[in-house]
């Protein structure tokens, strides 16, 4: 998909202002923006670049205005109801954009007012006996509970156009959720939660029912109705037919940006998604419903950049689109680029504040403190009562570390939006630096509830349950981050981590490898994004000749590896493993060779701890990690000579042989190249500056123990313990 022709460029842009039209017809204000913003982001037509004067005679020639606020339905029968409605529409959309949505409804859906105090009585009726207070309090309490509903036990439906049945039913909707937040109360308070539900939900999906099964009947089915409906089924928790209504609302009308969202929150695999673009009409609008549902399944392969590529062509300007490619070389851990990405959007409009969230815990991963700090100051002169900008400051307070400052702006978020993702996960990873482990195993189900593709809140509670070493609990949510991000390295070494803790040593070695190979997915396939990451650690980045590529892997994974073996009572794998670890100091074996081979292979003849052909590669340096498995190499170096010398001990006596200091059998050879390299190794730990003690003792116990054998040579002899 390049980028049109003049012909389907002004089609497209006539298609779109309708559906801003349309949308904010229906109030659906947030549908109504993306659609105005996509149409903006168009290449400029024939006629807008015309250099024709305004106050020229010939500019008043084709003077072209766009749609009017109300909008020309083509269904014959609808058209009549809406000019018969017209006026009642105008007055209940103003109530709506005032936010008196039950006044709204009661335009077009009329309520009864129930029975009490405030009842005009006849002046000929005698005055009643006072009731007792109680009693009146627990009177009015329960009609006050049905007082929303009234309407739905009254009669039928008025013969209403599908456009005010629409807005009354949305707004008894919009009247349900706000009840709701206010019966909720405080954030993580008592009744927060499942607790309080949107009490309109049986009463809207009853009406809606019945009234989109006579459209259907009578063929004029516009998908709006069929929209609400799936919102309505959605939050019953009734998923398949939820999906079943948005698949036929988008295919009626597919410029209604809000279905596909709606549609969006209600996949959770690859496979779903396959199944759900079947079902689909393939026009543009699909085309950017799978780009984005792809990016949130962290699917961003090549098929997904040419897609982004390819529709960027027809809508050069969106800022929606640009923000895609930044979220999916964020998920790539590429973050630098992610951060160039998101710099020229605000720079390009800084007033927008959609998706800068994203963008502040992007600066807090690489720790550019001015930076959230001017983003911070910019969201806030913007609007300081938007959700995005109280999670870019409690961001800002939480790389300075106050902890309950940060707390307290993701509470302001959630108090705005209790809908809010990233407030809810971000309060669950301050709450866990602050060791309020229940707070934040909350935080993390109100975040899995909400979106349960993101797996940040997945591995958030299987932290928090590690925290309190509830194992089968902390590996079930770890595999659940792991499926949902199978090329993150850290989630596959948290899944291997508790299978050791839970004695499964077996399992855990196949987790570490998979960590192992996720972590080396970018490197070893050529990043789609240009560049690599290094996983579990820090970010290893650096400039590549071309056309090679060199995998380092975490030292920390393969050290666990080694541990792993260690209990099974794999000695020669243990080893193996150590030594794969020192080999990373100075990088791994360059790519080329078979992958078998070169993920999990090391030379076992190096004198140096490294791979001969790691002179090409990065490596990681000396680190705590390195050190730790040369003491341990060097530890047993020396088990091995001792076993070799009781072993050319054990054969001598069986041979009635006198024992030999030197130029003995095979096993006093052994033993002495087993020395050797403990002592190579013990000398380099103590250049490493780690257990400079221990190592100097140990150097020590080896050079007496090659003096009694006497086997140090020359060379031996000139290397001190320094």
């Amino acid at each position: 998909m390049s980028s049109l022709n003049a012909r389907d460029n002004a089609q497209l842009r006539q298609i779109l202002q309708d559906a801003v039209v349309k949308c904010s017809e229906r109030c659906l204000y947030q549908s109504a923006k993306w659609a105005a913003e996509l149409v903006n982001s168009l290449p400029p037509s024939a006629e807008a670049d015309a250099e024709t004067e305004v106050d020229s005679p010939m500019s008043d020639a084709d003077t072209k205005y766009p749609p009017g606020i109300i909008s020309q339905n083509e269904d014959v029968h609808e058209a009549k109801l809406e000019a018969a409605e017209a006026q009642k529409y105008l007055l209940a959309k103003t109530y709506f954009d005032c936010r008196e949505y039950d006044r709204c409804a009661a335009v077009f859906l009329p309520m009864k007012l129930p029975k009490g105090q405030l009842r005009p009585s006849d002046p000929s009726t005698k005055s009643a006996k006072p009731q007792n207070s109680s009693n009146v309090r627990s009177t009015e309490k329960a009609e006050g509970a049905s007082a929303s509903s009234v309407y739905s036990n009254t009669g039928e439906l008025p013969n209403l156009s599908e456009r005010s049945l629409f807005l009354a039913l949305y707004a008894k909707y919009m009247s349900g959720e706000k009840r709701k937040d206010e019966d909720s109360e405080m954030i993580l308070g008592p009744v927060d939660g499942g607790v309080t539900i949107n009490k309109e939900l049986m009463g809207i999906a009853r009406l809606l029912k019945d009234r989109i099964e006579e459209l259907k009947r009578a063929g004029r089915c516009q998908g709006w109705l069929e929209y609400l409906y799936g919102i309505v089924l959605a939050k019953m928790k009734n998923v398949d037919e939820a999906k079943h209504f948005l698949i036929r609302s988008v295919s009626s009308f597919a410029w209604n940006w809000g279905a596909w969202q709606e549609l969006g929150a209600l996949i959770g695999s690859t496979d779903e998604l396959s199944a759900a673009q079947d079902q689909l009409p393939q026009n543009i609008m699909s085309f950017i419903f799978r780009i984005v549902q792809r990016q949130e399944l962290f699917q961003g392969d090549s098929e997904t950049l040419t897609h982004l590529k390819q529709i960027k062509g027809v809508f050069p300007d969106s800022h929606f689109l640009k923000t895609q490619k930044a979220m999916l070389t964020y998920h790539a851990k590429d973050f630098e680029k992610a951060e160039r990405t998101f710099a020229k959007i605000v720079e390009s409009d800084p007033l927008r504040l959609e998706d800068l969230d994203i963008y502040s815990n992007i600066l807090y991963v690489m720790e550019k403190r001015p930076k959230l700090a001017y983003l911070a100051q910019l969201t806030t002169a913007t609007d300081k009562f938007r959700p995005e900008t109280c999670c870019v400051v409690g961001n800002y307070y939480a790389m300075k570390s106050e902890h309950e400052k940060a707390v307290m702006y993701f509470r302001r978020a959630l108090t705005l939006d209790r809908n809010f993702l990233s407030a809810w996960t971000l309060m669950g990873h301050e709450y866990v630096e602050m060791k309020n482990t229940q707070a934040a195993i909350e935080c993390y189900r109100r975040a899995v509830d909400i979106n349960r593709k993101d797996y940040r809140a997945w591995y958030g509670l299987g932290q928090t349950y590690e925290v309190l070493e509830m194992h089968f609990y902390a590996l079930f949510y770890y595999e659940r981050a792991a499926a949902l991000s199978p090329y993150d390295p850290k989630m596959w070494t948290a899944v291997g981590a508790c299978l050791g803790k839970m004695q499964r040593p077996a399992q855990a070695v196949k987790a570490y490898k998979r960590a192992l190979v996720a972590g080396s997915y970018y490197e070893s396939t050529g990043s789609s994004f240009g560049s690599g990451s290094q996983g579990g650690g820090g970010n290893l980045r650096g400039d590549r000749p071309t056309g090679q590529s060199t995998v380092v892997l975490d030292p920390d994974v393969l050290y666990s590896l080694a541990q792993m073996h260690h209990h099974m009572g794999n000695e020669e794998d243990t080893k193996m493993y150590l030594e794969m670890v020192i080999a990373q100091e100075e990088g791994a074996v360059p790519d080329g060779e078979d992958e078998d081979t070169s993920m999990f292979k090391t030379s076992t003849g190096t004198t140096s701890g490294a791979s001969p052909s790691s002179s090409a590669g990065v490596g990681v340096g000396v680190t705590a990690t390195t050190s730790k498995a040369r003491l341990w190499l060097v530890k047993m170096e020396i088990t091995a000579a001792t076993a070799a010398q009781r072993e050319q001990q054990v054969q001598q006596q069986a041979s009635g042989k006198s024992p030999q200091r030197s130029g003995g059998p095979q096993g006093a050879d052994s033993a002495g190249a087993h020395l050797r390299r403990a002592l190579q190794l013990a000398n380099e730990l103590c250049q490493d500056g780690w257990e400079v003690e221990e190592a100097k003792s140990l150097v020590r116990e080896i050079r007496a123990r090659l003096e009694v054998e006497g086997r140090i040579d020359e060379e031996e002899e000139g290397g001190g313990v320094g």
